[in-house]
C-alpha cells in the first residue's frame, strides 16, 4: 500500500491502520481536539445544528461535541473498525457513515463540515473535485467548513500514503467563490510516536448559494 489506493483499496487500507494500531496510538490521534473546538465554537451553532466530521474514525471531536450540547452529530469514515471503535463511548443518536467520501452522496444538508487530514490525502484531481462537489452539497446556506491539512512545511506522507501540502488562501480557492476565509490557524501536531506535524487549519463560511 505504497500508492494511494482506489475506494476498495482505501478501505482495506485504513481498516489495517486500525487492526494494527489501537486508536490512541495511530499517528493521528489527538487526546484533546483543542484546536477543532476552538474553531467550532467561533461558529456560534445551535445546539441543534447538524454537523458532520468527515473522516472522523476514532476520533474524539463528536464526544467533545456532545459533552458541550451538540446534538445533531454525524461521523463520516472509510473504515468499519473505527467507527465500530468510536462508537463505544458515544450516545446512540449520533449519525455513523460508512462511506467513502469520493462516492458519497449526502442526505441532508449541514451546518458544519469539519475534515482533518483526510483532504490532503485525496492526491489524485478526481477524487479531490469529487470531495469538493460532495462538499459544496452538503452545506447549508451559509454554513461552515473547518478543513485541516498538513502544512507547506508538513509532512509529504502519512501511513505509507502521499499527500498534498496546503495553506490556508490554497484551501479557500479550492472553495471559491462559494466560501469565504473566515480564519486560519497554524497548528503542531505531536503524534503518540513523539513526532511533530505542522497542519494548517482553515475555517470558511458558505456566502454563495447553497
Amino acid at each position: 500500500m505504497a500508492s494511494d489506493p482506489r475506494p476498495a483499496g482505501r478501505r482495506d487500507h485504513w481498516n489495517a491502520a486500525y487492526t494494527r494500531n489501537p486508536p490512541d496510538r495511530v499517528s493521528w490521534f489527538e487526546a484533546e481536539p483543542t484546536t477543532s473546538l476552538d474553531l467550532v465554537e467561533t461558529c456560534a451553532l445551535a445546539p441543534d445544528a447538524p454537523i458532520i466530521d468527515i473522516g472522523g474514525g476514532a476520533s474524539r471531536l463528536t464526544e467533545a461535541l456532545y459533552a458541550r450540547g451538540y446534538r445533531d452529530l454525524s461521523i463520516l469514515d472509510i473504515a468499519r473498525i473505527a467507527l465500530d471503535e468510536v462508537a463505544r463511548s458515544l450516545p446512540a443518536t449520533v449519525t455513523l457513515i460508512e462511506a467513502d467520501i469520493t462516492a458519497w452522496r449526502p442526505q441532508k444538508h449541514y451546518a458544519l463540515w469539519h475534515d482533518r487530514a483526510v483532504l490532503h490525502f485525496l492526491t489524485d484531481p478526481q477524487d479531490r473535485a469529487s470531495y469538493l462537489a460532495t462538499l459544496r452539497r452538503a452545506v447549508m446556506p451559509h454554513g461552515h467548513v473547518i478543513l485541516a491539512t498538513f502544512a507547506p512545511d508538513g509532512p509529504e506522507r502519512c501511513s505509507g500514503l502521499p499527500v498534498v501540502r496546503y495553506d490556508a488562501d490554497r484551501m479557500a480557492e479550492l472553495l471559491a467563490p462559494d466560501f469565504t476565509l473566515i480564519a486560519r490557524r497554524a497548528h503542531t501536531h505531536n503524534t503518540p510516536g513523539g513526532a511533530a506535524q505542522r497542519f494548517i487549519y482553515a475555517h470558511l463560511q458558505r456566502t454563495g448559494p447553497g
